[in-house]
């Protein structure tokens, strides 16, 4: 491998990661505040780029508007899932991670009837394709834009989660539901707004997704979504920065692996799943070493 391929496969496997950190973001929020892993993420992952995009294809609706629509439509969806699903199992551990794969399937069939079950190419601006050079590198606009809008985002999202009132109650719930409930705080707007922000985060990942590969679909959102969750185990499920660098290190992993060794490029999803497999063997608690607080079912 030559030094300007090596170069190119470091920033995509960057923008890949930087995806995957954008979809991980959403299961550590959930994780950390009510200890629920969210089967159904990817799929909100998946509606949100598929909403946009058929917005703008089918209908014509300028792309600015038609992103903005596809995030909207997913929050609200995902505010009514939580309100009359999530919320009412809550209390039963095993009902409420059960219920995640029924509103995953139910996303899934939604979208093929009402939309379609075919690929699509997402629209994207034009200035996003053309080509960046460096000496030998060649590596399109969109790359980097991926790399500047995720670190962008994620700086946002630190902001928020440390300087704000609202980010203020996120962490003041994730430690003690019951005692900040004593003290006066709303924990369900709370609870509400911590599923708002996380599909946001990963319908901008899907945003980017589409501007960086040709095809979308309804199905996306099954691998996507789990790349997004090992990412977080990676991390340190419950860590915000954990999930960040467990994306970060996933995507980056995953490119390495096809540019050092393409023949196994097939075997890329696998390699994934057996190093998830290795930290929860080796290093449950991540990267940032996450003290996992066992819950009875």
């Amino acid at each position: 491998m030559t030094i300007s391929s090596f170069f190119q496969f470091v920033v995509l496997g960057l923008s890949l990661g930087a995806m995957y950190a954008l979809i991980s973001i959403g299961y550590t929020i959930i994780y950390g505040i009510i200890k629920l892993i969210n089967l159904a993420h990817g799929d909100f992952f998946m509606l949100a780029g598929f909403t946009a995009m058929w917005a703008a294809i089918a209908y014509g609706v300028p792309l600015a508007l038609a992103l903005i629509l596809g995030l909207s439509f997913t929050i609200a969806v995902v505010l009514i899932v939580n309100r009359f699903i999530y919320r009412p199992l809550r209390a039963y551990k095993m009902a409420a991670f059960t219920s995640t794969f029924a509103v995953s399937m139910v996303i899934q069939a939604s979208v093929i009837i009402f939309m379609t079950a075919r690929a699509k190419g997402f629209p994207h601006p034009a200035f996003l394709d053309t080509p960046i050079k460096i000496g030998n590198i060649v590596i399109p606009m969109v790359t980097p834009f991926i790399i500047v809008i995720a670190l962008l985002l994620f700086a946002i999202l630190t902001f928020l989660v440390n300087n704000t009132k609202i980010g203020t109650a996120m962490r003041a719930v994730s430690q003690d539901m019951e005692m900040v409930t004593l003290m006066g705080v709303d924990v369900e707007r709370v609870i509400a707004f911590a599923f708002a922000l996380s599909v946001a985060y990963a319908g901008a990942g899907a945003i980017l997704w589409g501007m960086r590969y040709p095809a979308f679909d309804p199905f996306i959102g099954v691998v996507t979504g789990l790349k997004g969750f090992i990412g977080a185990v990676i991390g340190g499920i419950g860590s915000i920065p954990g999930a960040m660098v467990g994306g970060f290190v996933l995507g980056f992993l995953e490119i390495m692996l096809i540019g050092f060794f393409p023949e196994y490029t097939n075997i890329r999803d696998i390699f994934s799943y057996v190093l998830m497999i290795l930290f929860l063997l080796l290093r449950p608690g991540g990267i940032f070493n996450v003290k996992v607080r066992e819950e009875k079912v």
